[in-house]
């Protein structure tokens, strides 16, 4: 658990997507040694998703390929 939480420690460089303009309805992500890690903007202290750099990019690679086009 120490480990975790001193690899959470470690991320950084957080931003939004330009897309979001100045809204504060959005999620930034950060990163750290072998992991990212996606947050609220509205409430960067209430907790963050952390995934492994290969999760990541297979989730960036499912959005590039619309297969969560449809899930709502």
């Amino acid at each position: 658990m120490k480990d975790f939480q001193r690899r959470m420690e470690e991320l950084s460089g957080w931003h939004k997507s330009s897309y979001s303009a100045h809204s504060d309805n959005c999620v930034e992500v950060g990163y750290g040694p072998g992991i990212v890690g996606v947050r609220d903007t509205k409430d960067r202290d209430g907790g963050t998703l952390v995934f492994t750099r290969d999760e990541w990019t297979a989730f960036i690679r499912g959005v590039k390929a619309g297969e969560f086009d449809n899930v709502l």
